[in-house]
């Protein structure tokens, strides 16, 4: 199991995340970050498989995968 946490002082909701994550387990949300723009929610940890292709991809840092 991999703990996914999003910095939401870096995060500006491009979603990016949602779109290269190999197992889907970004999902859109509504909870806002600090710039009043909607976030993703980190929905299915369990089938993380630790790629880190979100970490990676992200363009402000604001992903974070630990295994």
């Amino acid at each position: 199991m991999a703990n996914i946490t999003i910095d939401k002082a870096c995060c500006k909701g491009c979603n990016i995340c949602l779109s290269v994550c190999p197992k889907k387990i970004f999902a859109k949300s509504r909870q806002r970050n600090n710039y009043g723009t909607a976030m993703p929610a980190v929905e299915n940890p369990d089938d993380c498989i630790v790629c880190r292709m979100c970490e990676r991809m992200c363009p402000d840092g604001a992903i974070n995968v630990e295994k």
